[in-house]
């Protein structure tokens, strides 16, 4: 996945997300709209994450250094994984406080009835842009996968965080929508206080997916199954490594691989041989999969089952 292509997706929803979250404060100034103030406070955070992913995305371009020999690739999951806990905290939470104290003490919307509506469909148009650019990017390097597959299994945490962002930002309109044209007819501001629950499980559980999802990439995953048979194909085609024995790999980031593998020479090959048969299969490693940028083989003779 190009960083180029995640970096576009999440300027376009930060620029979104900002016009957004001031537009749902005048609205919420003018009607009082618990769900206006959960959606407002929802885009401050989106607007908050996504200034982190860039944040993080920029300090794991740092060069390795003698205290960190294998670089700051994993920056980026770390701030994955802040943006999951501002989505719960300041998105979750907070809509679900503010849910039960407007059904505890509802009230209607009395004045300004149709800035919330228009707010909340001109919000529907700029969130879907959002995602739409985000979709595309996505699809460059999605390939045959599912979109769950695609963010269970992508190794780059900023396009499945902005899915996931975009996609909860256009239901919970939907769930505001609902709440807010429901107060409007009914005239019971409990609707209202409703739609903020919605929005307020919904952050939560798109939270916790995330957590779950950049809490696995932070342990260290390791390569995809493609990666992984490009790897052992690449090793086996020199004439001398007959067989891999056992191999290891794990990302240090979205685009930097660690490669350790156990590799079967030849009992007669003497040490200049076993060097040349490591290097040329470290360049094939290397050209087969680019991301490959440590790899470490250490060379044994094959045994009798394994």
């Amino acid at each position: 996945m190009s960083a180029e292509g995640s970096t576009k997706a999440v300027i376009t929803a930060l620029g979104a997300n900002l016009g957004i979250a001031v537009t749902k404060f005048v609205a919420f100034a003018l009607t009082g709209s618990s769900s206006m103030l959960a959606e407002a406070i929802h885009s401050v955070a989106d607007s908050s994450n996504q200034a982190l992913l860039l944040v993080g995305g920029k300090r794991a371009e740092r060069d390795a250094t003698e205290e960190h020999p294998f670089g700051y690739g994993r920056e980026r999951y770390i701030y994955a994984f802040l943006v999951a806990i501002v989505l719960f905290s300041l998105g979750g939470l907070f809509a679900l406080y503010e849910a039960w104290h407007k059904i505890s003490d509802p009230h209607p919307i009395e004045e300004w009835q149709w800035v919330p509506i228009a707010v909340l469909l001109v919000a529907i148009v700029l969130e879907g842009a959002a995602l739409r650019t985000a979709v595309r990017e996505s699809n460059r390097s999605r390939g045959r996968s599912s979109w769950v597959q695609f963010v269970r299994r992508s190794k780059s945490p900023e396009l499945p965080v902005i899915l996931l962002e975009d996609t909860g930002a256009l239901i919970g309109l939907v769930f505001a929508l609902a709440g807010v044209g429901l107060t409007l007819i009914t005239g019971d501001g409990v609707w209202d206080g409703i739609g903020t629950a919605a929005i307020g499980v919904l952050l939560a559980a798109i939270a916790i997916v995330l957590a779950t999802e950049v809490k696995s990439l932070l342990v260290g995953e390791s390569a995809t199954p493609e990666h992984l048979r490009l790897i052992r194909q690449a090793i086996v085609e020199g004439r001398d490594v007959p067989a891999v024995i056992h191999m290891r790999t794990m990302h240090l980031g979205p685009d930097e691989l660690l490669v350790a593998a156990k590799i079967a020479v030849d009992l007669s090959d003497d040490a200049r041989e076993v060097a040349d048969a490591i290097n040329d299969a470290e360049a094939r490693i290397r050209a087969a999969v680019p991301i490959a940028r440590l790899v470490y083989l250490e060379p044994d003779v094959l045994r009798k089952g394994g």
